[in-house]
């Protein structure tokens, strides 16, 4: 079931799994632009930014002119990835290309940045952050995709937070299972 309210009025959806548990949804849709200093060759992060100006000093931006930067997500979407159980699902559409990235929502993140949006395949947190153990970089992107950016094409970048109360946080170290396969040695 999706609610179709205007954007300020989403709430998040709410459903239940075959196991009888809640699981908590909500989203957020970006619009942005390439830019001919485009390069995508980071190997830890990628960025989307508001800025418009770009050099080609920035290596993990991959789209500039966002209508939205961390802090102008909604507050139901932020509530949710600011939990250590939360999955986000990221969907770079631009043109005929879909490319999917997952990563993992932090307690820590304050998702208050004015301009920029950035996802990281390594655990560090900071105002800019809006994914940690990203199995993508912008040098993994699919080179089509960043070539159709460098033309300065538009892109729609769709998240999706997913929230499982009964999860484990995959941050979470297993003592139990680790203390287990120390003992084989």
């Amino acid at each position: 079931m999706r609610y179709n309210l205007p954007r300020y009025k989403k709430r998040p959806e709410i459903y239940m799994n075959s196991e009888s548990y809640a699981i908590l949804t909500a989203t957020e849709t970006i619009k942005c632009r390439g830019h001919e200093n485009i390069r995508s060759e980071h190997r830890s992060t990628f960025e989307i930014t508001k800025e418009t100006h770009l050099t080609e000093k920035g290596t993990c931006i991959i789209a500039v002119g966002a209508d939205k930067g961390a802090a102008d997500l909604n507050d139901e979407f932020k509530k949710i990835l600011s939990d250590d159980r939360s999955i986000l699902k990221t969907t770079l559409k631009i043109k005929n290309l879909e490319f999917t990235i997952l990563s993992c929502g932090h307690s820590k993140m304050t998702l208050s940045h004015p301009t920029d949006l950035v996802w990281r395949k390594s655990s560090f947190v900071c105002p800019r952050t809006v994914g940690i153990y990203s199995d993508y970089s912008a040098a993994l992107i699919p080179r089509k995709i960043v070539n159709i950016l460098k033309t300065g094409e538009i892109m729609t970048v769709f998240m999706e937070v997913i929230l499982n109360s009964e999860a484990q946080s995959p941050s979470v170290l297993h003592l139990q299972e680790f203390f287990h396969n120390f003992g084989e040695y």
